[in-house]
């Protein structure tokens, strides 16, 4: 990653006008993975990054050879090892106090990194320093893609996912059980290069399912929808089908086929310069309800945000604020995210899209 050093330091850099602009004196504690590898260039367990308002950031990694292959594979310079949580925590302590600093950033997030413990342990340490969340900030550099570099990742992530649900297509019959066609898709995923692939599977009416060992694919008619999330250089793609084993019954195929016109729905109304996202929710809401699949039927959040996590802001579904966002030039967006639920199964048709001035570039 050092070959690219000036994106990650001009993202440093942006960040760190942010900060001075909302009175950030101090600088950020960033304990969130995503965000750590979009500023640092490279994914790292227990992420610990400093960046302080004016200056060069700091990284610590645990005692014993880290630091030297963290320095191989990032630009940062300034890494420090600990040996005990206790160090770490000294350190920051150290770094706040012997700066004076006052305000300091913490990303609040809802990534299972985001380190509560860490936060409340900071607070217990530096009982005088505000702690201000700067998710925001972070968030809306991330929404905006840096071209080329972050959209041709995603591009390669699609074209991995591509080949995944190939092998879907090709492992589902009936009685083969959900983990059986994870497992052929995963490999299938990381023998092309995929770090960290998702790879979710639904046999029942199920959104979005981690897969179970009892559950198979049914007889004649059985539904199967599959996720996949590939990564590239940390950078998702996302794509999700539904399958239907022999013939379908005749509410799955008018599902599916309300599903596609929706699909085109949100694909023309999803545009620079269009409406909300959540104007385009009440379209696609009103479509599915007109054709006889509203109440139940309609899980609301038709996109998400796609980047270095498979679903990030906006994100409509669980971020209420985030369904204001207006659609922008090099966003990347997954389009629909939820399902139609209905007895016989979850149905769905996702593809990753890039924002264009012209309109949507599929992605997957």
């Amino acid at each position: 990653m050092r070959g690219d050093e000036k994106i990650f330091r001009r993202r440093v850099e942006r960040f760190q006008e942010l900060m001075r602009e909302n009175d950030i004196d101090g600088g950020a504690v960033i304990r969130t993975l995503s965000t750590f590898i979009y500023f640092t260039g490279t994914k790292w367990l227990r992420p610990s990054l400093l960046i302080p308002a004016e200056g060069e950031p700091t990284v610590f990694v645990i005692k014993g050879g880290e630091a030297e292959e963290f320095r191989r594979r990032s630009w940062i310079e300034d890494v420090r090892e600990f040996q005990r949580v206790e160090d770490l925590m000294a350190g920051v302590v150290t770094w706040v106090n012997g700066n004076g600093f006052s305000r300091v950033g913490h990303e609040f997030s809802v990534e299972r990194d985001a380190y509560l413990l860490f936060l409340k342990l900071f607070q217990r340490l530096n009982p005088m320093v505000e702690v201000v969340d700067i998710l925001e900030l972070t968030m809306s550099l991330r929404m905006i893609k840096d071209p080329p570099w972050e959209i041709e990742n995603i591009r390669k992530a699609g074209k991995i996912a591509q080949k995944g649900m190939k092998v879907a297509e090709e492992v589902i019959r009936p009685g083969v059980s959900e983990t059986e066609i994870a497992a052929e898709v995963y490999r299938e995923l990381m023998i092309n290069g995929s770090e960290e692939p998702k790879v979710y599977v639904s046999t029942t009416p199920r959104a979005h399912a981690e897969p179970f060992r009892d559950l198979k694919v049914k007889e004649n008619g059985g539904v199967v929808t599959v996720v996949i999330g590939t990564d590239w250089n940390h950078y998702y793609a996302n794509t999700a089908r539904t399958f239907v084993v022999g013939e379908p019954g005749e509410r799955v195929r008018r599902a599916i086929e309300v599903k596609e016109k929706a699909l085109q729905i949100a694909l023309e109304e999803t545009r620079v310069g269009g409406a909300t996202l959540n104007s385009v929710e009440k379209k696609l809401s009103d479509f599915f309800k007109e054709n006889g699949f509203g109440g139940d039927a309609y899980l609301a959040g038709y996109t998400h945000g796609v980047g270095l996590l498979i679903e990030e802001l906006p994100m409509p579904t669980i971020v209420v604020p985030t369904r204001a966002t207006k659609v922008a030039e090099n966003m990347v967006l997954s389009i629909i995210h939820t399902p139609l639920m209905i007895p016989e199964g979850a149905i769905k048709h996702e593809d990753t899209y890039l924002v264009r001035k012209d309109g949507l570039e599929r992605l997957t």
